[in-house]
């Protein structure tokens, strides 16, 4: 069992706290991905699990032993980092076998592992060249399959697709979470991409200024965001948001507009997607203010009294800057928060 248990765990560097009493649990074979903007504490995180940081508090445990006190080599853990940190000097073999030869392993089952490692990232057939003359597709493929070779209890990943173009990131997400889920092995993968770890986490945790908002599903955190740092972070474009004014008894006054919501006094933040909207008879005034043809739609900035307000709609509308849209939210779509505490309310 490789499950991973964080407690309580806080770091200081100084005067200053990067993260504040972390608690998270992550399951034996669970895809976890730390979500972030930098700054916020994700791969210090990351560091302290691999045993590259002290935490000033709190506890880290993989599976029944308690690790926090323990080097990294003792741990069962492997990393991949941003940079791949392959070995130029040697050949893509070498580069997969090191950790193995740092082991002192057989060399029948170095060479046994270094090739069911190659094949399953399909660089079987680069293992006799040397990493200088490797694509950095290629390199990063190399970098996971010397982490897999070490058949680690967990693998701890650090924006280790950053560094590629768009077209080769998309590539390798699929074949990495398919790798990992062959190799059933625990991974925490941190990112700043939330396309990334909405298609690459059974989990996502997202971060902010060293505490852990949320962690819930993928579709979780993206359909009921637990603040307003998740909601305005999350999606692209971000959800909108308007002011809400209480009539009582669930009844919201938003730009002119009346809606159902929460039966409480104090005033709410409305809050919807803008993939949620369309155009209607009745519903929100809009002034289009930008209108960006994006193929299979429209992306639409808006004006709702004074605010900033997107609309993703369907392309074969015409739009242009300066018409008055009506856009009705999809009721069941629609989230409120506190201004106050930044909390959801349901």
């Amino acid at each position: 069992m490789a499950q991973i248990r964080i407690k309580n765990v806080a770091k200081r560097f100084g005067a200053y706290q990067a993260l504040h009493s972390i608690n998270l649990d992550v399951a034996d074979q669970e895809f976890m991905v730390l979500l972030g903007a930098s700054g916020c504490g994700k791969t210090t995180l990351l560091r302290i699990i691999a045993g590259l940081e002290t935490p000033s508090e709190g506890e880290v445990w993989i599976g029944d032993r308690r690790v926090d006190h323990l080097a990294p080599r003792d741990r069962g853990i492997a990393m991949v980092f941003q940079n791949y940190a392959v070995f130029p000097h040697l050949t893509v073999f070498e580069n997969i076998a090191f950790g193995l030869r740092m082991a002192k392993m057989d060399n029948a089952l170095v060479t046994k592992r270094v090739e069911r490692t190659a094949e399953l990232m399909h660089i079987e057939q680069l293992l006799k060249r040397y990493s200088g003359e490797l694509s950095g597709g290629q390199r990063q493929r190399v970098a996971v399959a010397r982490a897999l070779a070490m058949e680690p209890d967990v693998i701890l990943m650090d924006e280790p697709l950053s560094n590629l173009d768009a077209l080769l990131r998309l590539e390798m997400r699929a074949e990495l979470k398919g790798v990992l889920a062959e190799s059933k092995t625990t991974a925490i993968y941190v990112t700043h991409d939330q396309v990334e770890a909405m298609s690459l986490a059974d989990r996502i945790s997202v971060m902010h200024q060293g505490r852990i908002v949320q962690a819930a599903s993928p579709i979780e955190v993206y359909r009921n965001p637990a603040a307003r740092f998740v909601a305005s972070f999350i999606g692209n474009p971000p959800m909108n948001f308007l002011p809400a004014t209480s009539h009582g008894n669930g009844q919201w006054s938003v730009a002119g507009q009346t809606f159902n919501g929460p039966a409480t006094q104090k005033p709410l933040e409305f809050a919807i997607r803008p993939e949620d909207l369309s155009p209607a008879d009745q519903g929100l005034k809009a002034t289009a203010r930008v209108v960006e043809p994006l193929g299979a739609h429209l992306l639409v900035t808006c004006d709702v009294e004074g605010a900033s307000f997107r609309a993703v709609l369907d392309s074969d509308l015409t739009v242009r800057p300066g018409d008055i849209l009506t856009l009705a939210p999809q009721p069941d779509r629609i989230r409120w928060f506190d201004p106050e505490t930044t909390q959801a309310v349901a």
